[in-house]
């Protein structure tokens, strides 16, 4: 199969041959290494190294006395130049610069703790320009502050001007490219649901992981009720910890067709509107996300599935974050979640979020 890439492959790299006196402030076209016996042999100055008065004598010590060097015109930048130009437009808020250029490259790492975001229609444009790129981590995808999420540089050593400033232009719409949401420590209600839990024949395990799964998010629970299956006990245990100043209210197992599963009915009964039922996510297809009236304004509630006890990654974990990030959950965006929503259960260990679980959307 033929592959052609087209003019950028065939134009090559304008250079010319340059006295060594005559360097100062021209660009290095390719590495220079420098072999010292017994010790090191590596680059002394690498590709894209702008020749400074004080690199003279290093260099002469090397040998040089011409060296190939790059002629950047007045309608292109070096890559450095341009890779500063690029991350200032797609750091949006949350996002900040990691440090300067190295070999081009500069690194966008997070400013804060939060839940990474972006326009992949966007990114995409953006690298569609052909002499620009950026790569990125997974978006929604929770972050610490410090975490690098992204690379972006100009491809070749010197980049046209006009590509540079498209690129930027399109970077910067919308205030960046690239965000980090912060996430509101919300206070969770917890409601674990089951006759065999409210008698006491076993011992709840759900509100552990669901403190552990908010915990690591920032947010707490501060309230948990147990009640059997039924409709009025269920709703009532909702109701109570509205009242009681919760910001949330999670539900825990009694999702499925069951007859004796009745807690989507009892959120309903307990005032949840415009409610979710299903998500084409695996584990997690009978999952429910909706909302509630609370003392102090409209709270989520979300009805957990049983399959959270036993699968380590759930629908929870993609969606709590979204929620703690203050989104509003559609049909379409549950939709969405289809793409890279099977977990494949790795046997060698759950390695979540660093794996292709639900981050196809």
């Amino acid at each position: 199969m033929d592959i052609s890439c087209g003019d950028q492959c065939v134009a090559g790299q304008a250079g010319r041959l340059v006295s060594l006196a005559d360097a100062v402030g021209l660009v290095l076209a390719h590495d220079l290494t420098e072999i010292v016996p017994g010790h090191k042999k590596g680059p002394a100055f690498k590709k894209g190294h702008v020749v400074t008065p004080a690199d003279l004598e290093h260099l002469a010590r090397l040998g040089k006395n011409h060296l190939y060097v790059l002629e950047i015109g007045s309608e292109e930048m070096h890559e450095n130049e341009a890779a500063e130009i690029m991350a200032a437009a797609l750091a949006g808020p949350g996002v900040a610069k990691a440090g300067p250029p190295s070999e081009g490259k500069i690194t966008l790492v997070a400013a804060r703790d939060g839940l990474f975001d972006l326009d992949p229609e966007r990114l995409k444009a953006f690298n569609l320009l052909g002499e620009v790129a950026c790569a990125t981590i997974h978006r929604r995808t929770p972050v610490k502050r410090g975490q690098a999420l992204a690379g972006t540089r100009a491809i070749p050593l010197v980049v046209g001007r006009r590509v540079v400033a498209q690129a930027a232009e399109l970077a910067k719409q919308e205030g960046g490219l690239l965000i980090v949401r912060p996430l509101k420590p919300l206070r969770a209600g917890v409601v674990v649901t089951g006759n065999e839990v409210a008698s006491g024949l076993i011992e709840d395990r759900f509100a552990p992981i669901i403190q552990a799964k908010l915990t690591a998010l920032g947010g707490q629970v501060t309230g948990v009720e147990i009640a059997p299956d039924d409709r009025a006990a269920v709703a009532g245990a909702i109701r109570s910890l509205v009242l009681r100043g919760a910001q949330m209210i999670i539900t825990t197992a009694g999702m499925s067709v069951d007859p004796d599963d009745l807690t989507r009915l009892a959120i309903a009964d307990a005032g949840g509107r415009d409610l979710l039922y299903g998500t084409p996510v695996l584990p997690g297809n009978m999952f429910l996300v909706g909302w509630l009236d609370g003392p102090a304004g409209e709270i989520p509630i979300l009805g957990v599935p049983a399959c959270a006890l036993f699968h380590q990654a759930t629908v929870l974990d993609l969606i709590l974050p979204r929620v703690l990030a203050g989104e509003r959950l559609t049909r379409e965006k549950l939709a969405e979640m289809g793409h890279g929503g099977y977990c494949q259960n790795c046997v060698d260990g759950c390695r979540f979020p660093v794996c292709a679980f639900g981050r196809g959307a």
